[in-house]
């Protein structure tokens, strides 16, 4: 057969920049924006936060050079961290923190080896990206380095964001 037939291509997980529907009501509808999400680590024996964007494709300076289980003795004397996604939201006055949710990860750089439920890390961008707060299974101390950052990052956000976030963090 000269003309080999091919499956066609299905539309996937589509990321895009902007309106999905800006101008039209066809193709694109229904694509996620992560224009507005950020992943934001926490190291918990550090107790400091830092901002990786590479983490929104598993790409992360904590993430690379890991093979990661769903296993927690395989990364057993590991460090952990959090991962929390964090999406801006915009209201008539301005920006604020309309969803943070946190998820679990340990790193073991000597073996290589990592804990991470992928389907969790997915499932609370998704939660985040729908506004939700969802930080209740946090330490209190890792909680107080979240508040301190988001605090500190922009007071005025901060301030408009919904108070279940600051009871969550007991902030």
């Amino acid at each position: 057969m000269a003309n080999e037939e091919k499956p066609k291509q299905k539309v996937g997980f589509t990321i895009i920049k902007n309106d999905p529907t800006d101008g039209h009501k066809g193709y694109g509808i229904g694509s996620l924006s992560l224009e507005n999400v950020s992943p934001l680590f926490i190291d918990i024996e550090e107790q400091e936060a830092f901002i990786d964007i590479g983490a929104m494709h598993a790409r992360s300076q904590v993430e690379r050079g890991i093979k990661f289980t769903v296993n927690r003795e395989d990364s057993e004397g590991g460090k952990p961290y959090w991962l929390v996604w964090i999406t801006i939201d915009f209201n008539p006055e301005g920006p604020y923190y309309a969803g943070v949710t946190a998820c679990e990860m340990v790193v073991n750089r000597e073996k290589r080896r990592g804990y991470k439920i992928l389907a969790d890390h997915v499932n609370l961008m998704d939660k985040s990206m729908k506004r939700k707060i969802i930080v209740d299974q946090m330490d209190d101390s890792s909680k107080k380095v979240l508040a301190e950052y988001l605090r500190n990052h922009n007071p005025e956000m901060w301030d408009r964001s919904v108070d279940q976030l600051k009871q969550d963090l007991n902030a």
